[in-house]
């Protein structure tokens, strides 16, 4: 069977997701800068909001990174308000992040960012979950045979 040759570019799928995402953030920073904070800290704060008073080994984990990319972040979210770390009484080399009643509140004002994805993408609400389900899926068959 002969080689086909080079895949072009735009029909690589790893390409398009790539492109998206740079898409999506280039959309969102505008609105993350003026809620002061950065797309990575904002993945932190939504770890946060669905379980509160995480370790930050399990904030790295639930986010795919490792928890020296966390730390830095976590810090600067304490330093701006949002956050508070407390050690493990169990085991101090554990830390804790809980968010603060300004972390709690940020939730809200950070629905602009779905707002503005809708709005742009021209999809509708489902066809943006049914597409995110799809990518999800994508996903974690990936990661799935990639530790097989």
């Amino acid at each position: 069977m002969p080689n086909p040759g080079p895949i072009p570019l735009d029909s690589q799928l790893c390409f398009s997701l790539y492109g998206t995402t740079i898409a999506i953030n280039r959309a969102y920073k505008p609105l993350l800068d003026g809620l002061g904070i950065t797309y990575p800290q904002y993945l932190v704060l939504s770890v946060l909001w669905e379980k509160d008073g995480q370790m930050i080994s399990a904030i790295a984990d639930r986010l795919a990174l490792e928890p020296s990319t966390i730390t830095p972040l976590v810090k600067r979210l304490e330093s701006a308000g949002f956050v508070v770390r407390r050690r493990s009484v169990e085991d101090e080399r554990q830390v804790g992040v809980h968010l603060t009643d300004s972390g709690k509140a940020m939730q809200s004002r950070t629905g602009c960012l779905t707002d503005t994805l809708l709005e742009r993408s021209g999809l509708t609400v489902d066809e943006l979950v049914s597409l995110n389900k799809r990518v999800q899926a994508l996903r974690n068959a990936l990661t799935k045979s990639g530790t097989d």
